[in-house]
């Protein structure tokens, strides 16, 4: 039976341009219009229509977050179905309609497990949809390692390499690789013939090494300037390489540690915006509510935003939601409302090429949906047409 949704009244972000007073019509999962207020009631919709009234409240394309490890206490290295699937209920609460559950080197049986869970858990959502894993590593470098644990860290391997992508059933979406390792080449091969998106990160990749990758396919980076080789006059490595290159995407953490707010700023005046990625890179704690706080196997407490260890005050990671990144990015870092949704939105189904059937609101394409207001809370998330309660 047809199932009709009108989004009454709203400033709708359509992933080109922001119009206010504008309703959007959802028919059986998918965008069927996109139409002024004033010409709404030309229209014959059907008589059990259901009306919703946001009352001027924002309403943009659902918020994908490629890069994930855990939030609400689930991780990727629970190495389960289960956790897998309460992280996609939990991210409806912060507008994701869409993610890529992140997997960090670890031991191989875990690893395989981990990326065996992701592909098990798919179509089996009840939230934000999986789009494929996100493999931060193995094939990194160990002088980047940031918090990861360099002991599974190794160079490039083709036979794991095909391991893990029958482990996921071809459907590895991301992979952050360093573009400095032997066989780089011959992996980027792989990656492309297989849809994977290869991202330059924990890295300490020269720019003349960034160059060769940039040849072979790497077109993306993971959480820019973060674990890669800085900026240096004689050598403007991996960070030179992706803000001098404007086809080169990357990602941003835009919780005002990872990147100082003026860094945003600067990104922002070299690269052109539908290249910059909002993500998380949440940890497992993150907005858990009871119990102890655990990351990495190790306790964590929540400080200023990030996730500290209790053992010695190292930072162990980021505690971010993707409604609190477009927030930062607006009243820190200067960026116009549109930029940072088509950083958390547009961008990332772009990156992944695979998707493109999400990110805008257009007719055709799924109705993946947050509507939040000007406080940026969070009133409604929509999963292909369907509303899903927080």
């Amino acid at each position: 039976m047809s199932k009709t949704i009108c989004l009454r009244n709203g400033t709708v972000f359509t992933g080109i341009a922001m119009v206010p007073h504008t309703s959007v019509i959802i028919e059986d999962g998918k965008i069927a219009d996109v139409i002024s207020n004033d010409k709404l009631d030309t229209l014959k919709l059907p008589t059990d229509t259901t009306m919703i009234y946001v009352n001027g409240a924002y309403i943009a394309p659902g918020f994908i977050d490629t890069h994930i490890h855990g939030i609400h206490g689930y991780d990727t290295s629970d190495a389960s179905v289960d956790s897998i699937l309460e992280m996609s209920k939990a991210l409806i609460n912060y507008g994701v309609t869409a993610f890529c559950p992140t997997l960090y080197p670890q031991d191989h049986d875990t690893f395989m497990k981990s990326i065996e869970s992701i592909r098990d858990a798919m179509g089996h959502e009840e939230g934000a949809k999986i789009f494929g894993a996100n493999l931060e590593g193995p094939f990194i470098s160990r002088e980047k390692h940031g918090a990861l644990d360099p002991k599974y860290m190794q160079p490039i391997n083709m036979k794991k390499m095909e391991e893990y992508n029958k482990a996921a059933g071809g459907n590895i979406s991301i992979m952050t690789v360093a573009p400095e390792l032997e066989g780089i080449h011959e992996l980027a091969l792989y990656c492309a013939k297989n849809g994977i998106v290869l991202a330059a990160g924990h890295s300490d990749a020269t720019y003349d090494d960034m160059m060769e990758g940039v040849k072979t396919g790497i077109l993306h980076s993971t959480h820019f300037f973060n674990a890669m080789r800085r900026l240096h006059h004689r050598d403007p490595g991996v960070v030179g390489a992706i803000m001098i290159y404007p086809n080169i995407a990357c990602e941003i953490i835009a919780d005002g540690y990872h990147l100082h707010p003026a860094i945003v700023k600067l990104l922002g005046r070299v690269k052109p915006i539908h290249k910059i990625v909002l993500v998380t890179d949440s940890l497992k704690p993150t907005g858990q509510t009871s119990g102890k706080l655990m990351a990495n196997n190790e306790e964590v407490y929540c400080k200023n935003g990030l996730f500290v260890r209790k053992a010695d005050e190292t930072i162990a990671g980021s505690a971010l939601t993707m409604i609190k990144g477009v927030r930062n990015l607006v009243e820190d870092m200067d960026v116009p409302l549109e930029d940072a949704l088509r950083m958390a939105s547009c961008n990332p189904a772009t990156v992944i090429s695979k998707q493109i059937e999400t990110g805008y609101i257009m007719p055709g394409r799924d109705a993946d949906i947050v509507v939040f207001d000007k406080d940026y809370n969070i009133k409604l998330t929509m999963v292909n047409g369907d509303i899903k309660k927080k």
